[in-house]
């Protein structure tokens, strides 16, 4: 009886750590959105720039802020702006891709998908290190764009706190979105691709508002450093 339930308790055991680790092979090749954390450290992330108005204003505030951000960059718009770029990079922030020309990507076939990729590529690598995160446009994708990302060496990011300033809304109402929401290990969404927009007004004031509820920011490939694997169950522990 007592070697039956050993037995038992081996097989359950067994399919316990199993699912974990299908479940860890699985949230391997998934975009993230988050980073489930108890720190209080969030990523600043700014889609389809650089822009020659928004950019620079967005860049001095981060300057005088002193804050980093994740900026994911179209490439058709670093050929535009290729100086915003090196700028980008001067002042510490990290680059990351956002394709070339802000396609849906799910729609279009692998060899066009590898041209978004190489045109993005080849625009920012003059002015910057090699990205290793990618944003794609519209948070769209398939397990072929996940791969194909993977297999150029990127952890694809989304975000957790979309505030809409694409939308352009009053900067009252962006500020409020990202404060009322935030969590640690939040990944927040902004923009710098067109004009205009309320995101410089809101901007120094979410910085503000983040720090005095004690968060700091981190790059997203520094966010990623605080991802805190938590288990319901511990296979260490007694089972009886």
């Amino acid at each position: 009886m007592r070697k039956f339930i050993w037995m038992f308790c081996a097989l359950i055991l067994f399919a316990m750590l199993s699912g974990i680790v299908e479940k860890l092979a699985t949230d391997d090749i998934q975009a993230i959105s988050k980073v489930p954390t108890t720190h209080k450290v969030v990523a600043l992330t700014i889609d389809d720039g650089p822009h020659s108005q928004i950019t620079p204003e967005i860049l001095a505030i981060l300057k005088e802020k002193q804050v980093k951000a994740t900026f994911f960059v179209l490439g058709i718009n670093v050929e535009k702006s290729p100086g915003i770029l090196a700028q980008e990079v001067a002042d510490g922030h990290e680059i990351g891709t956002h394709t070339y020309s802000h396609p849906s990507l799910a729609k279009l076939s692998p060899q066009k998908v590898a041209v978004e990729f190489d045109k993005a590529e080849n625009a920012i690598l003059p002015f910057a290190p090699k990205p290793v995160v990618f944003r794609p446009p519209g948070g769209l994708y398939n397990s072929q764009i996940l791969e194909t990302a993977r297999e150029r060496g990127y952890s694809v990011i989304l975000w957790s706190i979309d505030p809409q300033d694409w939308n352009c809304p009053p900067k009252e109402k962006v500020i409020d979105e990202v404060l009322s929401k935030v969590k640690p290990g939040s990944i927040i969404l902004l923009h710098d691709g067109q004009y205009p927009l309320p995101t410089p007004k809101a901007l120094g004031a979410i910085i503000d508002g983040l720090r005095e509820r004690g968060y700091t920011f981190v790059t997203v490939s520094e966010l990623l450093a605080y991802y805190e694997v938590r288990h319901s169950f511990n296979p260490l522990s007694p089972m009886f």
